[in-house]
């Protein structure tokens, strides 16, 4: 088999012992895959993982101004996803759009305040802080850990309302038996270690809960020294597209009004067998006209649009 150039990169890089930061767009057209020797060497990109922790006291407090896709416009993709839910062409569909931010004045200030598991900076095109981990990879193993569920966590009872809503309950099992799926591809004696867990996040308006799972699995033989074959496999995440995976994403590029580019890819870091990843959801993008932030949540039959354009303004935040 032809394997695409970034993937030889990856592999070729793991095989020399050579550590590496991997920025893995949603469609595969533009991956970036450098040794860390040579991000450390340039000050475009920056990346923290897992340290959770700002990179410097904030030096402002950030107000979001938010300037949402109107509930008409929100309507219309939501309405033609449905009616491919319904004719069976998809049973679970992540629904994104883009909503401005008219107050942001430098994404480097973004990255240096927030607090995330995972942080990239590429200077003048984006910045992401992701609550999201994709997959891991330590002594042969790989784990993934999708995310789906979110609720304000002011609401009344939210921990319990977010856990016994049938919306929610049939969402996230299918997230993570397309997640299993995935897994098996790459892995044997696949399982789920935790299902449905509840993490806190702060924002600089408010706090949210969302829902996680853990799944794992023993890397085979074929992939467990080749990363980028392993990614290349695994890639789009199903937790940011849907199922069945091929025609969910087929309606995603139909039905969203702009590609995704890096938003909803992957990003992470592979040293001496072991990997670290995280998918680029919650991510401020820096166009000619000013700052954009992607949101967006999963669709199914029972969905509701005000609920779920609700959800994708919720998840505008900046968290502190």
């Amino acid at each position: 088999m032809t394997w695409p150039d970034w993937v030889e990169k990856m592999d070729h890089l793991a095989a020399a012992g050579t550590p590496f930061l991997f920025i893995l767009d949603f469609d595969l057209r533009s991956p970036i895959i450098l040794p860390l020797d040579e991000v450390a060497d340039q000050d475009t990109i920056s990346f923290e993982i897992g340290s959770n922790k700002k990179s410097k006291d904030p030096t402002e407090h950030f107000e979001i101004n938010k300037a949402v896709i109107s509930f008409d416009k929100y309507q219309l993709g939501f309405n033609t996803a449905l009616e491919a839910i319904h004719a069976g062409d998809s049973y679970l569909l992540n629904l994104c759009y883009a909503t401005g931010l008219r107050n942001l004045s430098s994404l480097k200030k973004v990255y240096q305040s927030v607090r995330a598991p995972y942080k990239l900076l590429v200077d003048g095109q984006f910045v992401v802080f992701s609550p999201e981990q994709f997959v891991s990879v330590a002594d042969g193993v790989i784990r993934t850990f999708p995310m789906k569920g979110t609720i304000d966590a002011s609401v009344p009872d939210a921990a319990q309302r977010l856990l016994s809503d049938v919306k929610e309950q049939e969402e996230h099992a299918t997230v993570v038996d397309l997640l299993r799926n995935d897994l098996s591809i790459v892995a044997d004696h696949v399982r789920v270690d935790r299902y449905r867990y509840l993490t806190e996040i702060k924002t600089s308006d408010k706090s949210l809960l969302q829902c996680s799972s853990e799944i794992s699995g023993k890397l085979t033989s074929e992939y467990i020294k080749h990363p980028g074959r392993m990614m290349h496999a695994l890639l789009p995440a199903g937790s940011v597209t849907g199922a069945p995976k091929k025609r969910t994403v087929e309606l995603i590029h139909e039905i969203e009004p702009e590609p995704r580019n890096y938003f909803t890819g992957v990003f992470g870091v592979y040293d001496s067998g072991h990997l670290d990843s995280a998918v680029m959801i919650r991510m401020i993008e820096q166009r000619a006209d000013g700052f954009w932030y992607r949101s967006g949540g999963g669709l199914t039959y029972r969905s509701q649009p005000e609920m779920e354009y609700r959800e994708m303004i919720d998840k505008v935040y900046i968290p502190i």
